[in-house]
């Protein structure tokens, strides 16, 4: 298919950006977003018209916001929003990148609930299915949610106990409340054998346009295959895909990127013995 080469509408379309940029700050000067653009103040003012004659654009005190014509827009776009179907793209990026298998989750604490999986392209194949629940508090997706979602879910879920599913569950509410806080500053969580026993999990959570957590994504396999080793490296690509589809649902960008680059260490290798179990 041929390009657009419409230089105008290219350049209209990143002074627009540039507007959305600078909106939570205050908004921007016309020679901010001329320069941010590089364009001359004439072309940007020319550009701009049409989107503040259509609501796209609002201006006032000099300074350029966006207008309520892009909540119409956004609105229109969340609500036609499958986050199944906008998520697959990604999970079948993190399935080829990892090596293993992937869960998309929806909170309903003290549990999250399975709403996608995709298996990883080994023999290993996962228990789970979509529709299963697992508690909040020994799975990695659950913590990846906890870790954003506030005190009150989260001393919810601990007065509620937790329950130790295996000798490795974190069962001690101080040392739980740290553990999030850890799941906060490094971008994803990391369930260490601590739901089924051979079983670990690296997740992430996903926004949405407002900045709230309403998700996690994962991935899990064999302790044998998914090693303390390679938790780091999985939990980069985890990370980097729960920002691509909290991007994808609106979200603001993260303020200190876990994304990294796709390090060889996360990719599997070797073959893994045919097992069955839950993440």
């Amino acid at each position: 298919m041929e390009r657009n080469t419409s230089s105008s509408l290219r350049r209209g379309l990143a002074l627009l950006d540039a507007v959305r940029a600078a909106t939570p700050a205050g908004g921007a000067t016309l020679s901010e977003l001329a320069l941010a653009v590089g364009v001359h103040k004439s072309s940007a003012l020319r550009l701009l018209q049409p989107m503040t004659e259509t609501g796209l654009v609002r201006v006032g005190h000099g300074r350029y916001v966006l207008g309520p014509r892009t909540a119409q827009l956004g609105r229109v776009y969340l609500d036609s929003v499958d986050l199944r179907a906008l998520a697959q793209p990604a999970l079948r990026r993190l399935v080829e990148r990892s090596g293993e298998s992937v869960h998309l989750v929806l909170p309903d604490l003290p549990h999250m609930v399975y709403i996608d999986k995709i298996d990883g392209p080994g023999r290993v194949r996962m228990n789970s299915s979509i529709g299963s629940r697992q508690p909040c508090h020994s799975t990695g997706v659950g913590r990846a949610y906890l870790a954003f979602a506030g005190s009150d879910a989260v001393e919810r879920v601990i007065a509620l106990g937790l329950t130790a599913r295996t000798t490795r569950t974190v069962t001690d509410p101080d040392e739980f409340r740290a553990l999030l806080a850890a799941v906060r500053e490094r971008g994803y969580a990391v369930d260490d054998v601590e739901n089924e026993d051979d079983i670990r999990c690296v997740a992430a959570p996903v926004f949405d346009h407002a900045g709230t957590v309403t998700a996690a994504l994962s991935v899990s396999g064999l302790a044998t295959r998914v090693t303390p080793e390679r938790v780091g490296p999985l939990g980069e690509l985890v990370a980097a895909a729960g920002h691509e589809v909290s991007a994808l649902l609106g979200a603001p960008p993260p303020e200190s990127p876990h994304a990294g680059t796709v390090s060889p260490s996360a990719r599997t290798t070797p073959s893994a013995p045919s097992r069955e179990d839950t993440p």
